[in-house]
């Protein structure tokens, strides 16, 4: 088990993506995380872009870590449109910064996340920022791994606003409904951070300018890729961006700026309201549903965004 005040392993699940990479970065500054692993998926950019991209982001880390190569397409049905139109045809907004090939070290992320969870039983902390297809592929591989996890952190989901897909759905839950509902079906501990919080931690453009002019090479990166992710919000009435995946990885820093609560949950797959995420949140006493027996889970309900906005910039300026 993790010893008190030792760094928390943590496997980052992930498909940059300029949130994505916003994610990363504060984690590989972050002293209370150690980056056991990097596991890619599909989502805002195609696995081989995703894969690309995360190890042009390793470029910032002290010493890099393995990455899986993840799963190129859902468990079931087509996939989804990539978000190019958020994240730019390269993931980290069109600017020149992305990586150009494949390390030698991929491997297979599902094996990946078995292996790293069953060597340390207890200890590893799993953060998904994309699609779980990967975590699903891991779960059918050794089931074992639910049990073994200290915790699933999932930036995904949305159970009392839109999604931002479709107005159930929010996108990494959508891109593969069938794997997430098998990832919130499993006993292993997992915490929901969905747009109910996320969309309330929102980073400026006077925030970012300033992130880039004050917080040295890594800075300076996350302000030039996140223009693109300014402008596409700007086009649709926003004067800041949404710090969505940065606001789970803050999660697993200081829980104590969230205000969690707990119910069984699933998500739907099929008809109009397929890829959205259902809590049960009626209480014990409620009539069951064919999910009932299911281990609850924690999401977030609210999140103090300007500590979170405080906390973020401290890991770099």
């Amino acid at each position: 088990m993790t010893q008190p005040n030792a760094r928390r392993k943590i496997v980052i699940d992930t498909d940059p993506g300029i949130d994505d990479a916003l994610a990363i970065l504060f984690a590989l500054r972050s002293p209370e995380l150690e980056v056991v692993g990097f596991t890619s998926i599909f989502g805002n950019c195609d696995t081989h872009r995703s894969t690309l991209n995360v190890e042009r982001l390793q470029r910032f880390a002290t010493e890099p870590s393995p990455v899986g190569f993840g799963a190129q397409t859902p468990l079931f049905g087509p996939t989804h449109p990539y978000a190019d139109f958020v994240h730019g045809r390269d993931g980290l907004g069109d600017v020149g910064l992305a990586g150009d090939r494949l390390p030698d070290r991929s491997g297979h992320a599902a094996q990946l996340i078995v292996d790293t969870v069953m060597a340390h039983p207890g200890e590893v902390t799993i953060v998904a920022l994309g699609p779980l297809t990967n975590l699903a592929l891991a779960l059918a591989l050794e089931p074992r791994v639910a049990e073994a996890t200290a915790e699933v952190v999932i930036m995904g989901g949305a159970y009392g606003v839109n999604g931002n897909v479709t107005p159930a759905a929010e996108a990494n839950i959508i891109h593969d409904a069938y794997a997430a509902e098998l990832v919130l079906a499993a006993a292993w501990p997992t915490t929901l951070i969905t747009l109910d919080v996320t969309n309330h931690v929102l980073m400026t453009p006077a925030y970012l300018d300033d992130l880039g002019a004050k917080g040295g090479t890594e800075g300076h990166f996350l302000r030039e890729v996140t223009r693109f992710y300014q402008q596409f919000h700007a086009d649709h009435g926003r004067d800041a961006i949404y710090a969505h995946d940065p606001t789970a990885m803050m999660f697993v820093v200081a829980p104590e700026l969230f205000t969690l609560d707990e119910a069984i949950a699933t998500v739907v797959t099929g008809g109009p309201a397929h890829g959205q995420t259902l809590l049960d949140r009626r209480g014990p006493t409620s009539a069951a549903v064919d999910w009932s027996g299911r281990t609850p889970i924690r999401f977030g309900l609210r999140a103090d965004a300007d500590a979170l906005l405080d906390l973020y910039r401290s890991r770099f300026v």
